[in-house]
């Protein structure tokens, strides 16, 4: 006969969850179970001890055998779904590891499909950071099975709450490491976790981990990104936080439902990437050499910083000394720079975002009066960089600028400001107040009747995006005035204009509420209710609270004419001497009244007004409605306080306007002041350069001055020489042709062959002295290269003399002379020689 099984009933519930035989413990989680579907609530008994000792659940997702496991993860659910979030926030920390570990790689579905409820549980009743945390780990276990089914769960929980509830970017960064994971069945888990958040983040999530991937994954990947890129999935469950928050709207009606048909917008990669300081990547030389004299360094400075600034995030932080030379580099004369400078602005906006709003004031001036280049990239660099600072601030930061430079005298500054007009009117998601929807159509207004057609084309498209903003009731007074085909234009454009901004529905007025503070007064103190009659009916009608309905008729009618009798004698303190024997034979003789006085009336004739019951008052206090005095004057408090905020706004957005204003003309001054100083250091420059070139002049100069002095010096020595060696020689005669005659006539029969010797040295003599003259030089040693050929002639004719008369010979040198003679004539008018000179030189 087999035993019979002990009855384990006795013992407490949490003490035969940690039972050795597992039956026991499958029972224990059986009963929890059933407890916790039926308990009222989440403050119920039955969920103490288990909140108490939360390891419970730890051993329970880990029990050894699988059947009271699947027991135990079912048990663990109910718990949570009936519990609440404080079971939530007590059991998270202890179950979460357990769950994926024990319960995911489970070969029993069922165990697997518990567990993957309790993640969601767990996700849903709280928020789904803490789970995240402590399920991404697991990602990187040392076992493929771990991996793979951690990679299965976060996709459930993704595909069912959304990525704009569940944080993405905690995943993307792990995803590199995942995808290169050895094991196949990783990696096809990961393929569906990518997937899935793709059709979430579309093309934002590829910046954060596509390039650190394998180009045949990368390959696969787009095959799969194809095929679901026009999904637009929706989150299946709620937050618990979401859920009352959905309905607490449901229950405010209209105004909720206009809110809940808003799209959140979609996330982009700037909100997925994480922010990167501008400032420690920065090169140090960079302030150098933006503001370098060379354009080719200046350029290579704002190349360097785009690398650094081309990033999908930026932290915030200080960058004055950045912003600035980007502003400066407006005004810059080489169109490259300009680009560059350009394209890093808008990269900073891009990658701060609302945060780069502060830096408006610096850059946006600048860049729209760069609007007037004529060449088309420099012009598309600047509108993208406006885009940019648009999307980082908003219209109305940006609206006083626009108004201010479409005045602008160059007729492309204003083309190009009303077309940025026009695309911040697309985009601008905030309706615009009184204010702005004026000055927006008093600019574009103005513009209509500009020579230029494209300025004319742009005006009215930017009053056609208004008027879809606005609608065409609204924008009716600012078109007045305007000739029919500029009405038809415009109209043109607000047909095909789409825009985001839609204006908010306003919430309806609250129901007015009754006053119940007088009536209660009234009932409580009967003797001063008829002291009370200058508040004709809002005292009376309040005290009508506990009137029957069948005394409306004629109490409100009998209580008038009463009170009126009674003001009349004695004024409003005259009415506690009243007596109701006076007060009742007006109430029968009104022709008014269709019914008469009710008999209370009577029962109290002998005891005045104190004795009078309190059932007659509200029949007294039942008329129409009417306004109330205290109510008249709340409104017209509350219309003072609405017209003085107005003024306040007023003024206050005046003040903004002038601070503007104020800050754009504080950053133009410093621009110019450091255009002076720029200016100014170079022109301490050149006159540096200039005055070293006048040192070197004056020293050039100087030593021109003494090589003359020295040369000078020179010639005087060079005189006194050739006067010096020209006195102790005989000087040479004033004629030579005189001189050469007497020579002849002396040397008479003389020798022939001295005759032929002397001419040819005389010859020699003349023909030398005249080359020298021709050549200009007057030195000295010519002279006394005169001399011995003269001395020598001398000599030869005494000798031809001696040797005999030679007639022949003194033909020979008269012709001689002769042609000396005008070679010397011809020497003097070439260089205004004196006679004396010339001859005293031959």
């Amino acid at each position: 006969m087999a035993e019979e099984e002990p009855d384990y009933s006795s013992i407490p519930l949490t003490e035969r969850a940690v039972h050795k035989i597992w039956k026991v413990r499958k029972g224990a989680y059986e009963e929890a179970a059933k407890q916790f579907e039926s308990s009222p609530d989440e403050s119920d008994a039955c969920f103490t001890p288990w909140m108490m000792d939360p390891g419970l659940w730890d051993k329970a997702v880990k029990d050894s055998n699988v059947a009271a496991q699947q027991e135990g993860v079912a048990a663990y659910c109910a718990f949570l779904q009936y519990g609440g979030q404080s079971a939530c926030l007590r059991t998270r920390g202890h179950c979460v590891g357990s769950l994926v570990e024990k319960c995911l790689s489970s070969t029993r579905a069922a165990t697997k499909g518990k567990a993957t409820e309790a993640l969601l549980l767990l996700v849903e009743l709280d928020t789904a950071a803490p789970v995240m945390e402590q399920l991404i780990p697991y990602l990187s276990h040392k076992m493929a099975k771990i991996v793979a089914v951690t990679a299965t769960a976060i996709t459930n929980i993704y595909a069912q709450f959304g990525a704009k509830t569940v944080d993405p970017k905690p995943v993307l960064k792990v995803f590199p490491k995942v995808f290169g994971h050895a094991d196949k069945n990783v990696r096809a888990e990961s393929t569906k976790l990518a997937i899935e958040l793709y059709k979430w983040l579309k093309e934002a999530m590829k910046p954060i981990f596509f390039d650190e991937l394998k180009p045949a994954q990368q390959k696969e990947l787009e095959e799969a990104f194809e095929k679901v890129k026009d999904e637009s999935p929706k989150p299946e469950r709620l937050l618990r936080s979401q859920q009352a928050a959905l309905a607490a709207a449901e229950a405010a009606g209209t105004a909720a439902d206009a809110e809940a048909e808003e799209e959140p917008e979609q996330l982009d990669v700037f909100d997925l990437a994480e922010p990167i300081d501008i400032n420690s990547k920065l090169p140090a030389d960079f302030e150098d050499h933006v503001a370098s004299t060379k354009w080719k360094e200046r350029k290579e400075a704002l190349d360097a910083l785009f690398i650094v600034l081309n990033v999908p995030r930026i932290k915030d932080g200080q960058y004055d000394h950045i912003i600035r030379p980007l502003a400066k580099c407006m005004k810059d004369a080489n169109v490259a720079v300009v680009t560059v400078a350009a394209n890093c602005i808008e990269a900073f906006a891009n990658g701060m975002r609302k945060s780069f709003a502060k830096y408006k004031g610096i850059v946006l001036g600048p860049v729209l009066e760069r609007l007037k280049e004529k060449k088309q990239g420099v012009i598309d660099a600047l509108t993208k960089a406006l885009d940019a600072v648009f999307v980082a601030t908003g219209l109305t930061d940006m609206l006083e600028e626009i108004t201010e430079f479409s005045k602008n005298k160059n007729p492309n500054v204003k083309l190009e400001t009303i077309r940025f007009l026009v695309r911040c009117l697309r985009n601008t998601r905030d309706f615009p107040t009184k204010m702005e929807q004026k000055q927006i159509a008093d600019t574009s207004g103005k513009l209509l009747t500009e020579s230029s057609a494209p300025i004319r084309d742009s005006a009215a498209e930017a009053m056609g995006t208004l008027m879809k903003i606005l609608g065409e009731r609204a924008m009716n007074p600012y078109l007045e005035g305007l000739d029919d085909i500029r009405k038809t234009k415009i109209k043109e454009y607000f047909e095909t204009a789409e825009v985001k901004a839609k204006e908010k529905p306003k919430p309806p007025p609250p129901a007015p509420v009754a006053a119940k503070g007088p009536p209660k007064k009234v009932l409580g103190k009967g003797l001063k209710a008829p002291g009370k009659k200058l508040a004709p009916a809002g005292s009376s009608a309040s005290g009508a609270g506990g009137a029957p309905p069948t005394s409306k008729l004629a109490g409100p009618k009998g209580g008038l004419k009463l009170q009126k009798k009674v003001l009349a004698p004695g004024g409003g303190n005259a009415a506690p001497v009243a007596s109701p024997k006076r007060a009742l034979p007006p109430k029968a003789q009104s022709p008014v009244d269709d019914e008469p006085a009710p008999p209370p009336a009577r029962s109290g004739l002998g005891r005045g007004l104190a004795g009078r019951p309190l059932s007659k008052e509200p029949p007294m206090a039942a008329p129409v409605p009417r306004v109330d005095p205290m109510a008249a004057a709340d409104k017209a408090e509350l219309e003072e306080l609405r017209s003085e905020r107005e003024r306040w706004e007023k003024q206050s957005r005046d003040a903004n306007a002038d601070k503007t204003r104020m800050m754009q003309e504080i950053n133009d001054l410093q621009l110019q002041n450091a255009q002076l100083i720029e200016e100014h250091t170079r022109d301490n420059l050149a006159i540096r350069a200039k005055e070293a070139q006048l040192v070197r002049a004056r020293s050039d100069a100087e030593s021109a001055q003494e090589e003359v002095a020295k040369q000078k010096r020179e010639i005087d020595r060079l005189k006194r020489e050739l006067q010096r060696s020209v006195r102790p020689t005989s000087p040479a005669p004033t004629d030579i042709s005189e001189h050469i005659m007497n020579g002849l006539s002396r040397d008479t029969g003389r020798s022939n062959s001295n005759s032929r010797s002397s001419n040819r040295l005389s010859y020699a003599s003349t023909s030398i002295s005249g080359e020298e003259k021709d050549n200009g030089h007057l030195h000295a040693d010519r002279g006394s290269a005169m001399s011995p050929p003269l001395r020598g002639s001398s000599e030869s004719g005494r000798a031809s003399s001696a040797g005999g008369e030679n007639i022949e010979s003194w033909k020979r040198a008269a012709e001689v002379t002769s042609q000396l003679k005008m070679r010397i004539e011809q020497m003097k008018a070439k260089q205004g020689m004196s006679g004396r000179g010339g001859s005293g030189h031959y």
